[in-house]
């Protein structure tokens, strides 16, 4: 699994499906306009633009851990304060923000609940704490098609998927209740990203993010290229453009 990629291909590979992500994201929230908030694992930025085009650069914040990604986030949103260091100590005082919202992160942390705790806590009494992730499986069939061809391929890789955390529904509202938080919503969103064919769609795959870029980085041209062409296959040979979707879980709650 790796993050540690130039912006540029991380916005290739996920860029596309976040940035749609994040208006809906915010929305579903709650966050209103002025609000003070905080981006848990900023990226290149996705989420954090959306919030600053709400709030304003000086009202919001965000942390990052990859150096690559934290330097996009930073020459895009300059006048926000981003920070690097690790969403499970968050460089802020108590009740800093108004609401902390982790976009497509939870899944990769070391200690989840030490990051809920930690929103929590720099978040003031009676503010919003929120996350997403894609859900299992066809959550995000990008990703999705990609474990089925490796599956095919490798047989012993088949359950990838199952073991990847937050990716059921319910499960980060069941988070949010470990550490105290109340007052629970939950629902999902959906997006679509069109690529003008198959070969541009493989190109983001071959530099792409987290578990799918660890795997494909390591695997030799010869098994990349049978997992290229059944993924090509499960998508029935498509000569044209591609659509692929993405349904992400949605929880948020108040401290």
């Amino acid at each position: 699994m790796t993050f540690a990629l130039p912006g540029a291909e991380y916005d290739d590979f996920m860029g596309r499906y976040s940035s749609q992500l994040a208006p809906l994201f915010v929305d579903f929230c709650d966050v209103e306009g002025g609000a003070r908030v905080l981006d848990v694992g900023c990226g290149t930025g996705a989420l954090t633009a959306v919030l600053v085009q709400r709030s304003g650069a000086t009202k919001v914040a965000g942390i990052e851990p990859e150096p690559g990604l934290l330097e996009v986030c930073r020459s895009r949103l300059p006048d926000a304060d981003i920070r690097q260091g690790p969403a499970e100590r968050l460089p802020w005082p108590d009740a800093s923000f108004d609401a902390a919202l982790a976009q497509l992160v939870l899944s990769f942390v070391t200690d989840p609940a030490q990051v809920a705790r930690e929103m929590q806590r720099v978040v003031r009494p009676g503010g919003t704490v929120g996350a997403c992730m894609w859900l299992q499986q066809d959550g995000l069939q990008l990703s999705h098609l990609f474990w089925q061809a490796v599956g095919a391929v490798q047989p012993e890789l088949r359950d990838v998927e199952a073991k990847m955390r937050f990716r059921k529904p319910g499960d980060i509202a069941r988070l949010w209740r470990e550490v105290g938080l109340s007052d629970l919503a939950e629902t999902t969103l959906e997006v679509s990203v069109a690529y003008l064919g198959f070969d541009e769609l493989w190109s983001t795959i071959e530099h792409a993010a987290g578990p799918v870029g660890g795997y494909i980085r390591q695997a030799t041209p010869a098994r990349s290229e049978a997992i290229r062409a059944e993924y090509h296959a499960l998508l029935g040979r498509p000569l044209g453009a591609v659509v692929l979707s993405g349904r992400a879980a949605v929880a948020r709650a108040r401290v």
